[in-house]
């Protein structure tokens, strides 16, 4: 081969590399890809999606809970009778309920038995309670149809006078209060979630002003040459995108095992007095489809946020430097 072919060769090979480092040079992000900043960035977004899908998931299981407590209230009323001398408990809850069953609205009238009030006290008074030893009311629970519910004062002035010890409870109060409770902690709650968006938002803020500034000389460059703002904006919004939605997921994805390890406590230890309070309080700890589904739209909202974010703040940068130096470039 002769020496001007073996130059040739080496011209094209070196044209190739030119070009290949012209490409490589062209496809590099104006935003670092990673970065200390960025990492950081993601990690505060994570927690912040994480205390945001708790917010959530905790206001979805306060109001599911409420409404759980709300239906079966309101489904029921109780007929409590003290123990006293000379009374003669069984007869008394066993004319009680026929009373309270002979009234139109009421489906059935169920005595609780001496074992089942023993477990309703046996988180405060231990096992193996006597009952028949203590001064503890008993209970009647009457079920009542929710379309046409009894005449309750009528009730009362039918059992009173026949067991003056008795009194008859249809929970209306409980569920004026309970109904103020759960509207109280759902406005808590969007609060609490509001409050964090805007955290959000505000870091991101702060995050793509500091990229911006890191890589303020080459935006100015790549502004003044020619370059559009919706081109730069856009290299910013698909970084931030993609650093949102990896903070968003991470964050998402530890408050559903979160939710799915207490729902497995609580299906574990159903049988427990401490259990059955929490379940009695809180549900099973766990919120259903609809609140999975919420997670979801958390993360991507917060996504979205995050790349919305920075191309508002890009495209206000853009335009302060066009305000500042109009006649640059």
């Amino acid at each position: 081969m002769t020496d001007h072919s073996v130059q040739h060769v080496e011209d094209q090979h070196a044209g190739k590399a030119a070009t290949t480092q012209r490409v490589q040079r062209k496809m590099a992000p104006i935003v670092p890809a990673q970065n200390i900043a960025g990492r950081a960035l993601v990690l505060v977004i994570a927690i912040m999606t994480f205390l945001s899908c708790l917010a959530f998931g905790a206001v979805t299981l306060v109001r599911d809970t409420a409404s759980v407590w709300e239906n079966q209230i309101s489904r029921e009323a109780t007929i409590r009778i003290k123990p006293v001398d000379g009374l003669d408990m069984e007869a008394a809850l066993a004319q009680a309920s026929q009373i309270a069953g002979e009234f139109p609205g009421v489906t059935s009238a169920r005595i609780v038995d001496r074992d089942a009030t023993a477990r309703l006290l046996e988180p405060w008074l231990g096992s193996g309670l006597n009952i028949d030893d203590l001064p503890v009311p008993r209970l009647i629970i009457v079920t009542i149809d929710e379309n046409n519910p009894p005449d309750f004062a009528a009730m009362r002035a039918a059992i009173t006078p026949k067991l003056p010890s008795a009194a008859l409870d249809d929970h209306r109060t409980w569920v004026d209060r309970l109904v103020a409770m759960a509207r109280t902690t759902v406005t808590i709650g969007i609060a609490v979630l509001a409050l964090m968006l805007s955290a959000t938002v505000l870091t991101v803020v702060f995050a793509t002003r500091g990229a911006m500034a890191g890589n303020g000389h080459i935006i100015e460059v790549l502004h003044f040459v020619g370059a559009e703002a919706r081109f730069i904006a856009r290299e910013f919004r698909h970084h931030f995108l993609v650093t949102g939605m990896k903070g968003a997921a991470a964050g998402g994805a530890a408050a559903v095992l979160v939710f799915i390890v207490f729902s497995w406590w609580s299906s574990r230890n159903m049988a427990t007095p401490e259990a059955d309070q929490a379940t009695a309080l809180f549900g099973n700890f766990a919120i259903g489809s609809a609140g999975y589904l919420g997670v979801v739209l958390m993360v991507l909202v917060i996504g979205a946020l995050t790349a919305a974010t920075s191309h508002v703040t890009v495209v206000t940068y853009l335009s302060d430097i066009d305000v500042r130096q109009p006649d640059a470039g």
